[in-house]
């Protein structure tokens, strides 16, 4: 089954909208790993607009399952990734001042770096997943950097999937046929929700994890906590 890692990044920022801690980070952390997911994403950013380096070191030793930690690659994020020593670090080509993720590595024009990187992160014994589009071309240049695995930017999909989910979906199928051929694992994620997850997750071949975040927490407010992270539990057994 694919496996469904929870982005607690939203519960930061309600945290953060009052100061003090309520909600409990921590806490919910624990509870989306009672409930059933399968892993905990963070994507710490420089300002700590939501998540804060002090989180991460926190989380590490009261998780139980994968950690995964996202961000751009820069020397604090090395030096954070030597620290904790996660499962799985995403790079993710965000600028400081980036609101969320929207585009994926050009893994041509930045082959260099992101092999050193991968190098650097491999040394730590952690996973290495690139933020990437769905041209196989860049997908088989990230498979020379080294790196385990890609993350499938999905918000192209998500964007489309109303207007017709076949030709939403086609350019996806061809990149993980292109990352299977290139021995990467294919994780997804950005704007999956209870709409168009199942889909997703039955036409993409080899699909090992999705990180979900924005739409899971907007979905518990109207459903609980852990009713929402096993109904998406179920689009991606069903």
């Amino acid at each position: 089954m694919v496996r469904l890692s929870v982005n607690i990044n939203k519960i930061a920022t309600l945290r953060n909208a009052r100061g003090g801690n309520i909600p409990d980070l921590l806490k919910t952390a624990q509870d989306c790993e009672r409930f059933g997911a399968d892993g905990i994403t963070v994507h710490p950013r420089p300002d700590e607009r939501h998540i804060r380096l002090r989180d991460v070191y926190d989380l590490k030793p009261i998780l139980t399952t994968e950690f995964n930690i996202e961000g751009y690659p820069s020397k604090k994020f090395l030096q954070l990734i030597a620290d904790i020593r996660p499962a799985q670090a995403t790079l993710v080509p965000d600028p400081p001042n980036a609101l969320t993720s929207n585009a994926g590595w050009n893994t041509v024009k930045h082959f260099d770096f992101l092999k050193d990187v991968v190098a650097e992160l491999k040394s730590y014994s952690v996973r290495t997943s690139l933020f990437i589009e769905t041209d196989p071309e860049l997908i088989f240049k990230a498979a020379q950097t080294g790196t385990d695995r890609i993350e499938l930017y999905t918000e192209p999909y998500a964007a489309a999937f109303s207007r017709g989910k076949e030709v939403a979906i086609a350019p996806f199928v061809e990149a993980a046929k292109a990352a299977t051929m290139a021995n990467l694992g294919i994780n997804a994620g950005h704007d999956l929700n209870l709409e168009n997850l199942r889909y997703f997750a039955q036409n993409i071949p080899d699909l090992l994890e999705v990180s979900i975040g924005h739409a899971l927490i907007s979905d518990a407010l109207y459903y609980g906590l852990e009713n929402t992270i096993q109904m998406y539990i179920r689009q991606l057994k069903d």
